[in-house]
């Protein structure tokens, strides 16, 4: 009865083994970004997406699992040979991904080693047009080029270039000399040129400054010329306009009445002050050659004042 017993458990226990070992084959978890390629009786038979997913044990098998993730590639370093005959030592790293899990599994027997031979062949085909220096000034276009013949391709794949980034650029040791003595002359050449503009400048502005000073003095001298003249000028119609009206007074008071005695009165009496201070001047005695003259005049101003007496 025990060893009836004993064997039951045996059967029991390996038929729960059995039936674990079918399930586990049975059911399949797919994790995110991830892509399962089953072959049924050794053809292809579906793609298994992520998620919880059921494939029939000893029949299907999962043949393939890719990752559908961005995956960074490592592109090895190589020599390429530029236009002007100059090795260059290149190495870039390549960014990939997966976009049909079937073309990866049956497209390539290996598209990792695809894409890294084609890209350091497309990379020496497109640095062998240009010149050493054309390739440190155009990184970008190199990696537009690398990408372009790189996606075409893998297309039969089921691979994705993204892009293609180049790491380092490295010319022989000798290059690098010539490099760095023509940098040093360049600098050099431009600590010149930028000292000659500044003295040019600074001349230019002496010049300007002292050309702004001229103008601005002559300005000035040319304003103050003005105002002179202007002064001047209201001096001499200030002056006239003063003449014009005393003798204006005079013509009034000459033509009011009695205004030709004052006339006569005021040459009479300028008459003998000039001759009195003719006198004065020396010993000689100064008679008027027309004394009747002297009279007239001596008895028209006596005669004046009798009337305004």
């Amino acid at each position: 009865m025990l060893q009836l017993l004993t064997g039951s458990v045996l059967v029991a226990l390996a038929v729960f083994v059995v039936a674990i070992i079918l399930i586990n084959k049975w059911i399949r978890v797919v994790p995110q970004q991830r892509a399962f390629v089953v072959e049924r009786w050794g053809k292809f038979h579906e793609v298994l997406e992520p998620g919880l997913r059921f494939v029939i044990p000893f029949i299907d098998k999962i043949a393939y699992r890719h990752d559908l993730r961005e995956i960074p590639l490592d592109v090895p370093s190589q020599i390429c040979i530029t236009k002007d005959n100059t090795q260059l030592q290149v190495d870039g790293i390549l960014y990939f991904q997966v976009t049909d899990p079937r073309l990866a599994s049956y497209g390539s027997s290996n598209y990792v080693v695809a894409i890294t031979q084609l890209a350091q062949t497309t990379l020496r085909s497109v640095i062998g047009k240009m010149e050493l220096d054309r390739t440190f000034e155009e990184r970008e276009h190199i990696n537009a080029q690398v990408v372009e013949a790189l996606d075409q391709a893998a297309a039969n794949w089921g691979v994705k270039v993204l892009r293609y980034e180049i790491k380092d650029l490295t010319p022989p040791k000798e290059i690098l000399h010539a490099m760095q003595a023509q940098i040093t002359a360049e600098r050099e050449k431009r600590a010149v040129i930028a000292a000659s503009e500044g003295t040019k400048q600074q001349a230019i502005n002496i010049a300007v400054g002292q050309r702004e000073a001229a103008i601005a003095q002559s300005e000035g001298v040319k304003q103050s010329e003005i105002n002179t003249a202007q002064g001047q000028a209201q001096a001499i119609l200030a002056i006239a306009e003063a003449n014009a009206k005393a003798i204006r007074q005079v013509a009034e008071a000459i033509a009011s009445p009695g205004g030709m005695n004052a006339v006569n009165l005021k040459v009479a009496e300028q008459y003998v002050a000039a001759f009195g201070n003719l006198a004065k001047t020396n010993n000689t005695l100064i008679v008027p050659s027309n004394l009747a003259d002297l009279g007239t005049l001596v008895t028209a101003a006596t005669t004046m004042f009798k009337a305004q007496g």
